[in-house]
């Protein structure tokens, strides 16, 4: 049965968040972003008659939107900095509570957006409360793998965290 533009719109509307946070992630010129958000849309509308329900939506939608986005990111040749900024309310960290706690995001920031591809992916579905079988199908990895990556993550950043407090 043909799947209608409706329920695309619909499913589209219900997750656009993912959407844009990925393409956040991969792009620091706005211009760059909405492009990119089109193609994931475009390709979102391409694979939708193939959905056929045996993950979540979700979890369909950060896939495609992941390699989009990273295809994309590898296509760009002209882009000065692969590094992408992204919104602070995208990390959902608790209240200040302190002096330093501004400089701390953009620091977390700052190591984020210096992970390779695939961590820095793994990262955001990480940081979006996805839980570790979630990122496995997202990612095409195994639920050990993510587990293993995101406490590697963590101890670089607590590492990277330490010697900038030490300085």
């Amino acid at each position: 049965m043909k799947k209608s533009k409706e329920a695309f719109l619909a499913i589209l509307d219900e997750n656009r968040q993912i959407i844009f946070k990925v393409c956040n992630m991969y792009c620091r010129d706005k211009e760059d972003e909405k492009d990119l958000v089109q193609d994931v849309i475009i390709q979102l509308w391409n694979s939708f008659e193939k959905f056929d329900g045996r993950v979540k939506i979700s979890t369909w939608i950060y896939r495609i939107a992941l390699n989009v986005a990273i295809s994309f990111y590898r296509k760009s040749k002209t882009r000065a900095n692969h590094s992408a900024d992204f919104d602070e309310s995208f990390l959902q960290i608790a209240p200040s509570e302190g002096p330093n706690y501004d400089e701390q995001i953009d620091l977390l920031k700052q190591f984020i957006n210096n992970l390779d591809q695939m961590h820095k992916a793994l990262m955001i579905l990480y940081l979006d409360g996805n839980s570790h079988e979630e990122i496995a199908n997202i990612l095409n990895i195994s639920k050990s793998n993510v587990g293993t990556k995101i406490n590697r993550i963590k101890q670089k950043l607590k590492v990277q965290f330490e010697n900038i407090n030490t300085l």
